[in-house]
């Protein structure tokens, strides 16, 4: 028969294996491949959303691994990829910190996300919304002065498969192809890298908008007319034509008048 001391070992393991399988049960699921990467995309969507305001000192390594049942290893190399886009910033025997607002990447993409899926996502789209209207208007009117054929029918295609959309999706990509597409035929080195790198917040606006906007014919005829006047050369009239857009889509996320 086993003895008492042998019984208390095994009961002791099973309350080990228990606490370890309640730990796994509320862990995030992360893929085996890439755990630093989705760790750091939890944490991220945590910081942005306001889980942990600026300021905040986070768990530590040995916490965090605890909570999400992954190595130290995996958190250690999440936390570096954080403070690489200036969410937060680590120093020994203090920890990891998030950082103030105004330090974030922004323009980040996985930044640019989690910040789209948080509570504050209509403020957000405010903001792409105004950096829309700083950016673009010029844009388009360079556009018209420098675009070449090549890009011309990319901006035109674009433009046309957002009228033959047959669903949101299609459209939105279409949308934000002929954006980015002007972006790059406004012959600005600066602008190219900033339209690739905004392009998930334009999706996000995108998808918005095309819900909010009820005549979506009257938003085609709006990008008709930019697409129109970039192809004729004329720079006044395509600037005037995406003030016209731009404050169509002011309606729709509730921003004129602002």
């Amino acid at each position: 028969m086993p003895d008492g001391k042998s019984d208390g070992r095994s009961a002791g393991r099973g309350k080990a294996r228990a606490a370890r399988a309640v730990r796994r049960a509320h862990a995030a699921h992360f893929p085996g491949a890439s755990v630093h990467a989705s760790l750091a995309s939890e944490i991220g969507l945590r910081i942005v959303r306001g889980d942990y305001p600026p300021g905040t000192i986070l768990p530590n390594e040995i916490q965090w691994s605890r909570t999400f049942d992954v190595s130290r290893s995996a958190v250690r190399e999440a936390i570096k990829m954080l403070a690489a886009k200036s969410l937060l910033a680590s120093r020994p025997k203090i920890g990891s910190w998030v950082e103030p607002k105004e330090r974030w990447n922004l323009l980040d993409r996985e930044v640019l996300a989690w910040y789209a899926a948080s509570p504050d996502r209509e403020d957000f789209l405010r903001t792409v919304q105004e950096f829309r209207h700083i950016i673009e208007p010029e844009a388009s009117a360079f556009a018209a002065m420098r675009r070449s054929e090549e890009q011309m029918a990319e901006i035109s295609l674009a433009c046309r498969e957002m009228g033959e959309a047959a669903n949101l999706q299609e459209r939105t990509r279409a949308d934000t192809r002929f954006h980015l597409a002007i972006l790059r035929a406004s012959g600005n080195d600066l602008l190219v890298p900033l339209g690739v790198l905004i392009e998930s917040a334009l999706d996000h606006l995108f998808i918005f908008t095309t819900r909010q906007v009820g005549d979506q014919r009257l938003a085609q005829r709006l990008h008709e007319a930019i697409e129109k006047n970039i192809r004729l050369r004329r720079p006044a009239a395509a600037r005037n034509a995406v003030h016209r857009l731009l404050e169509n889509t002011d309606e729709g996320i509730g921003l004129a008048g602002r």
